[in-house]
């Protein structure tokens, strides 16, 4: 091998890896700015929120960020005004679970049953609407009527919210797959269930999971609505009680668990995707995930 030829290889070997970690740390510096730029936007939020609690408008009404970081504390340490807040966040957590489960997979079904069939698509379309435009409060109202104060009923308010957001989605997916590649599957001598489980299934699975990012937070929703609306347990109860007496910091409080509880979910069906998905080759809007 010719000394031209020895340095032109190394060269080629060198440039991808000096390539590669030059990505990596501009990634990173992003990164890092992003995450400086949120904190540093978290703090002068709350920064003005206590100062303007304080010296212009009346902490009763507003609370202010040092009221909720006490309540916060006192809820994990000495419990709540319900007992304790781990048994209210379990509660509420099972019925969010339950109709996210429950709704998810209704929805993926019907959606996917209906997408692949334009005769029930016709025939059920009139009924889908109606009931999706039925205001989910008073069908909390009602679910408490017909099954009571117990979880059953916080259950069904979770999946109504959950089916819908993901039907719409599942069943778009369903009519979006190539039909040239199911024609050449069929004229391969596919079947009907073996196309809809190589072929639409696995085609609608990013409109699906693309969907339950958003449906998790519309169960915890169903549930604190549900618990608002009548129940002995959970953090919507809990907000309910501080509303009932004037506790402004509770409220925000009740908030912000639930709120931490619907991001650590986004982030387990972040990392769900991101391992259901590696089939799938890279997009352009890949490096701007964060």
């Amino acid at each position: 091998m010719s000394r031209d030829t020895l340095e032109a290889s190394t060269l080629d070997n060198v440039e991808p890896k000096t390539e590669g970690r030059t990505v990596k740390s501009a990634f990173r510096r992003r990164r890092g700015m992003i995450w400086t730029i949120r904190v540093a936007l978290v703090v002068l939020w709350l920064a003005s929120w206590e100062l303007t609690a304080t010296y212009l408008i009346d902490p009763f009404f507003y609370s202010k960020p040092s009221a909720v970081w006490h309540k916060l504390v006192d809820w994990f340490t000495g419990g709540t005004s319900q007992g304790s807040i781990w048994e209210q966040i379990g509660y509420t957590l099972q019925e969010a679970v339950a109709g996210f489960l429950l709704g998810a997979l209704a929805g993926v079904v019907l959606g996917i049953l209906l997408g692949r069939s334009r005769l029930l698509a016709d025939i059920c379309a009139p009924f889908i609407k109606a009931a999706n435009a039925v205001p989910r409060i008073v069908l909390a109202a009602l679910f408490v009527i017909w099954f009571g104060l117990g979880m059953s009923s916080k259950i069904a308010t979770a999946f109504v919210l959950v089916f819908f957001a993901v039907f719409f989605n599942a069943f778009q997916g369903a009519r979006e797959v190539d039909r040239n590649l199911i024609n050449n599957a069929r004229i391969l001598g596919a079947g009907r269930l073996h196309v809809l489980t190589t072929i639409v299934v696995p085609s609608a699975t990013s409109w699906i999971l693309a969907s339950l990012h958003t449906a998790f937070g519309f169960a915890l929703i169903g549930a604190v609505v549900g618990e608002f609306t009548g129940a002995d347990k959970g953090l919507g109860l809990l907000i309910n009680h501080s509303q009932g007496t004037f506790d402004s910091a509770g409220i925000y409080a009740g908030m912000i668990v639930i709120t931490v509880i619907a991001l650590l979910a986004e982030w387990l069906l972040t990392v769900a995707e991101n391992r259901l998905l590696k089939w799938r080759p890279p997009s352009i809007t890949t490096g701007l995930q964060i």
